[in-house]
């Protein structure tokens, strides 16, 4: 009897496990995401996470750890150079399984492992999600836009047109200096004409005696 017993055995020896477990993870690293049955999906993601954990501390160490699991050079660079610096905000939680249905031939129960971090469908769905804002009714953001909305637009009045004032200031300045000219101009006038009223009268007298 297997009481107590959590690991699942998937029917096969300990080094065929191990053996098929490192190759399921070295595809999940490389394609990102692959297709299998749902019992070796739970045990894969209990098999790569604490691996993608290890990545995460780039060091000769850790990728002889890695590489001792994975053996393969290529995953190890690419999990180390790609999806280390992809997951480093995420504190676990690096795999996602979707049940996919039963297959055909015996009815195994199907299922999707993937990273998280690389579904760009479930990511644009956060972000629209994250977009959304719950407000309280009377919420200061509403009362400032319902009061700036009542309070009338200030109407401002053109600025002056300062050339015509100054335009103008000029001609009323100008205008005594143009009188005082045109006395000026019509003063010998005047003393001639007053002359020629004198001489008249004088030459008039004359006559007279």
């Amino acid at each position: 009897m297997r009481h107590g017993k959590k690991v699942n055995h998937l029917s096969r020896t300990d080094s065929h496990r191990r053996a098929m477990l490192a190759n399921m993870a070295s595809s999940l690293i490389l394609h990102k995401r692959i297709t299998t049955t749902l019992a070796k999906a739970k045990a894969l993601r209990v098999y790569v996470e604490p691996i993608i954990t290890k990545s995460k501390d780039d060091t000769t160490h850790s990728r002889r750890t890695v590489f001792s699991y994975l053996q393969n050079k290529e995953v190890v660079s690419i999990l180390f150079r790609d999806v280390a610096a992809k997951v480093a905000n995420r504190p676990g939680g690096y795999t996602r399984i979707l049940k996919m249905g039963n297959r055909l031939g015996d009815n195994a129960s199907m299922a999707l492992i993937e990273l998280v971090d690389y579904n760009e469908v479930y990511k644009s769905g956060e972000a629209a999600v994250e977009k959304k804002s719950t407000r309280r009714r009377g919420s200061k953001s509403k009362k400032s836009a319902e009061t700036s909305a009542a309070k009338p637009t200030p109407v401002i009045a053109p600025p002056a047109d300062t050339e015509l004032q100054e335009s103008s200031a000029e001609l009323v300045e100008e205008s005594p200096v143009v009188e005082t000219e045109a006395a000026v101009e019509d003063a010998p006038q005047a003393e001639t004409e007053a002359r020629d009223e004198e001489s008249s009268s004088e030459a008039e007298e004359k006559k007279e005696e």
